[in-house]
């Protein structure tokens, strides 16, 4: 099963496009694990092109609020529709299991010790300043969370979080995460 695990980071805030909405903000790039080649990539939005053929061989995508803002964002550069790929969203998991959103740096402290390595308006400070790199490494390492929250998910059954100076387990039910659906995308592949 071909995973791809993802993360975007924008151009602007919601306050700059005067809505709430994901697709009125501007990507400024989407970094990815390829499990296939179990490599990282970045793609800036010049580059666009050669990310959709990855998406599109893809069994599951796996974000953390993807669903809900990286899809549609996407979805505004891709000729396609890419919630029609499958889509494992852990923000949404954990919420199922405990009626609330929690940020991937609250889980992923709790569950794997580590923190992330910035936040959203570092990541648009650094877009605006033109250091991309930074841009890039920072948005790779939340991919690389959300990969191993997944796999920490898939070999427990549970991730964790910390509420009240305390870490709890949130139990997560895995078994259908690995089944794939048949929803071929050919928009950009040629035939």
């Amino acid at each position: 099963m071909r995973r791809i695990t993802f993360d975007l980071e924008t151009k602007n805030f919601f306050s700059d496009v005067g809505s709430n909405d994901p697709a009125e903000l501007d990507l400024s790039v989407v970094c990815i694990h390829d499990s296939g080649t179990d490599s990282f990539m970045s793609f800036l939005e010049s580059d666009l092109r050669k990310l959709w053929p990855i998406l599109e061989q893809a069994d599951l995508l796996i974000s953390w609020n993807g669903d809900h803002f990286d899809i549609p964002i996407l979805n505004k550069y891709y000729p396609g529709d890419l919630s029609k790929i499958k889509s494992l969203d852990l923000m949404k998991e954990v919420a199922k299991s405990l009626g609330r959103r929690f940020k991937l740096d609250t889980v992923a402290e709790a569950t794997l010790g580590i923190n992330k390595s910035g936040h959203g308006a570092e990541a648009l400070e650094w877009w605006r300043n033109g250091e991309i790199q930074k841009l890039i490494d920072y948005c790779t390492d939340d991919v690389r969370l959300t990969k191993d929250l997944y796999e920490y998910a898939v070999r427990t059954g549970t991730l964790k979080y910390k509420e009240f100076g305390s870490i709890k387990d949130v139990k997560i039910n895995t078994s259908t995460w690995d089944i794939p659906e048949s929803a071929a995308m050919t928009y950009t592949l040629p035939f």
